[in-house]
């Protein structure tokens, strides 16, 4: 398990507060304020670290979820996955082999989203008959 996480997104600050505190090097993409963003500004650099190799998962924070995984997943390397309970967070490790997770912060609280987060970066993918259906996710 790698304890190099990449984050960025609104509502993101206790779950960078509960990563540190569980040995975790963060590096928070951003924003920084709670100003209005173009959350694609620091997906795509979120997202680059991970394809580089210098984060093996990454943490995507918006009030659907839906916009930060749809630009993550515009990446070739990236497999983003909304998740809004914590069967989906192990879901997506087990059978899709994510490497993403989208926290839609408006619908889950804060509680959920940490144990979904512990979940996401203590699971591993299962391989077997997923790991087929996973390589052919890619467009090349």
């Amino acid at each position: 398990m790698s304890k190099k996480i990449a984050i960025g997104g609104d509502y993101k600050e206790k779950l960078v507060a509960y990563l540190t505190k569980a040995g975790y090097e963060v590096k928070d993409f951003g924003p920084f304020s709670d100003a209005s963003v173009d959350y694609p500004d620091y997906v795509h650099p979120l997202c680059d670290a991970i394809e580089s190799g210098e984060f093996e998962k990454g943490i995507v924070v918006c009030g659907s979820g839906n916009g930060v995984a749809i630009t993550a997943n515009k990446h070739q390397g990236i497999r983003a996955a909304i998740c809004w309970n914590n069967e989906l967070s192990a879901l997506c490790r087990q059978h899709n082999d994510a490497n993403v997770i989208s926290i839609p912060a408006r619908f889950v609280n804060y509680e959920v989203a940490q144990e979904m987060v512990g979940t996401f970066l203590s699971t591993d993918f299962e391989g077997g008959r997923h790991a087929n259906r996973v390589n052919k996710i890619t467009c090349q």
